[in-house]
């Protein structure tokens, strides 16, 4: 079945026509069985790995196998392994959950990444069949330990620039590889790397290479800022010979493995980092309620409530997104589907929404670490407190999974390619708004009722706006717009707050219509995140009309703009009040 046939609402749809509440997954539609996953794992990570993080730092990597090995009795790292090849086979919402909680874990949800993920899924969607049998079983229960070998030191987001070589063997029974990775998780202990070479120097091609294999060393561990639990070194292989059979794939689409593993792991990296966050804004808040300064908790002060209100709208917005995604995947599936072919395409369909999450959610969560810090004030500059960790730990993920530089430049590229092949009807919205917009009677923001109607229609005109912006410099520039990198990653910003601003307001909606407990609380997040992503939408705009157009034609598209693009005056204060106290109420994330 080709996934696209499936599909109702296609990637990156949001940018052409508001989405219904009513189609829309959020964490709040998690079964109880889901959220008995999500405590199960939270207690590990609470209980078992947190508690070891100082050795981990240590590098104890005999400790990081044992941990490994109990993620693996609990399905953790068999969550996206088919039960045939020893795995738990979850369904992508399930799946989706795990990562989320184990991204609490600090250096060890690294660990666990670059193994459960990167390391382990090329076999499951590219494997052959003897492939997975041989190794599958193995990795989800970590008797063996995966990692990912594609980065090098001349060749980081321009992955296709690879140096390393593969020669087939005169008798046709081997490889052998020569080349040096750097940067690879879980170099320090892991047993076969997924490899990316180019046999005979020109066909990009992946290949399973075990750790055993002669003319394979790995180099000394790498002083990092953060995540330091966590296992990074070079890998360099010196006439490594590797079985013709240990090649993934077919040669020459090595590319299409590296490119389709990368959706993949950005969305995991985006769920993980929400999971960061809520424990990042758990120990600040409790921080925040035992310190006490003028004879009084830190929480009861206006400005440490405002950061916490911020903190926490900012994971609301991330985790509203993040899960958006994941039910736009799991419905393109049909919910539990484990048919690899099927998985890529839909993760292919999807991969606009990847990278768009990947980068809301990494610099959420550096908000969240470094209001996290300043609550903590000079403690929070003091390894002994958590605040400085879950700093450093933070900034790492603004570059694993394609930096939020090249995410950016993705998404209008995507964007654009699925619009010239008549996948979105991007260029006809965009007309079509143009049109209206500069037309004596525009039609205004749509006709949306129901909960948060006026929040619903503040998200249409900046999907508008985002159109009657992105359109103009795609009139403009034409086929040199790819030479505009400033232009194009204001217009990746643009859609990004669309996605999030909506994803935020549709979860509150939906909230708001089932009569939910914590309807009132959602639709105050949404509003304050509405109340920052609004000005800095319109400020983004602008940027791009003046990188456009000049002089008259500039004034008119700013007038045009200003027409239906008006940003309303809230009461931050009280909004940032009703959430803090939700916060201080529950001592953590409030949902």
């Amino acid at each position: 079945m080709d996934v696209r046939t499936a599909v109702t609402t296609p990637g990156g749809s949001f940018l052409v026509s508001p989405a219904s509440p009513d189609a829309t997954f959020t964490p709040e539609d998690l079964t109880d069985d889901q959220r008995l996953v999500r405590r199960t794992v939270a207690a590990f990570v609470d209980e078992e790995v947190l508690p070891r993080t100082a050795e981990l730092e240590a590098h104890d990597w005999v400790l990081s196998r044992q941990l490994l090995r109990r993620a693996g009795e609990l399905g953790v790292l068999g969550a996206d392994v088919p039960e045939e090849y020893g795995g738990a086979g979850l369904d992508r919402i399930t799946s989706l959950v795990v990562k989320d909680a184990i991204g609490a874990a600090s250096s060890f949800a690294v660990s666990v990444g670059s193994h459960a993920g990167i390391g382990t899924l090329p076999i499951v969607f590219f494997g052959t069949e003897d492939q997975k049998r041989r190794y599958l079983p193995r990795l989800a229960s970590a008797e063996l330990v995966g990692a990912y070998a594609l980065t090098e030191p001349t060749a980081g987001s321009d992955a296709m620039a690879i140096r390393t070589r593969a020669a087939r063997t005169p008798d046709g029974a081997a490889y052998v590889l020569n080349g040096t990775k750097q940067f690879i998780s879980n170099a320090g202990f892991a047993d076969l790397f997924v490899t990316f070479a180019k046999v005979d120097g020109e066909h990009h091609s992946a290949f399973i290479v075990e750790r055993a294999t002669p003319g394979v060393s790995v180099g000394a561990e790498e002083h990092k800022m953060g995540i330091k639990g966590s296992s990074t070194a070079s890998v360099v292989f010196d006439g490594a010979r590797v079985p013709a059979e240990n090649l993934l794939g077919e040669i020459g689409q090595g590319h299409k493995i590296a490119f389709n593993i990368l959706n993949m792991g950005r969305f995991a990296l985006a769920a993980g980092v929400v999971g960061a966050a809520r424990y990042a804004l758990r120990d600040a808040v409790g921080y925040a309620a035992e310190r006490r300064q003028f004879g009084k908790a830190l929480a009861t002060f206006g400005l440490i409530r405002q950061k916490l209100a911020r903190m926490a709208t900012a994971i609301f917005a991330a985790e509203s997104m993040v899960y958006r995604a994941g039910g736009l995947i799991s419905d393109a599936l049909g919910g539990a589907s484990q048919d690899s072919a099927q998985v890529v395409a839909a993760l292919e369909e999807y991969a606009i929404e990847c990278s768009i999450a990947k980068v809301f959610a990494s610099e959420a969560l550096d908000l969240v670490a470094d209001d996290m810090v300043q609550i903590y004030g000079g403690y929070g500059f003091i390894e002994d407190y958590p605040a400085a960790r879950a700093y450093r730990d933070a900034r790492i993920n603004r570059i694993f999974e394609g930096t939020n530089e090249i995410n950016r430049l993705l998404v209008p590229g995507m964007l654009l390619r699925r619009a010239q092949r008549g996948r979105l009807d991007l260029l006809g919205a965009a007309q079509r708004v143009a049109a209206d917009v500069l037309s004596a009677a525009p039609t205004g923001n749509g006709d949306l009722a129901g909960p948060l109607a006026d929040e619903r229609r503040l998200v249409e005109s900046m999907r508008r706006a985002t159109l009657f912006a992105a359109g103009a410099a795609v009139r403009r520039h034409q086929a040199a717009l790819e030479q505009h990198q400033e232009v194009l990653g204001w217009i990746a910003d643009l859609a990004i707050d669309v996605f999030a601003a909506e994803s935020a307001v549709l979860r509150a909606a939906r909230a708001a219509a089932r009569g939910a407990s914590s309807a009132g609380l959602q639709a105050a997040m949404a509003r304050l995140h509405l109340d920052e992503a609004l000005p800095r939408l319109d400020a983004t705009a602008r940027r791009v009309l003046a990188a456009t157009e000049e002089g008259d034609a500039l004034r008119t598209m700013l007038a045009g703009l200003r027409r239906f693009l008006k940003v309303p005056a809230q009461n931050a204060a009280a909004l940032s009040r009703q959430v803090a106290d939700a916060v201080t109420a529950a001592g953590a994330y409030p949902l």
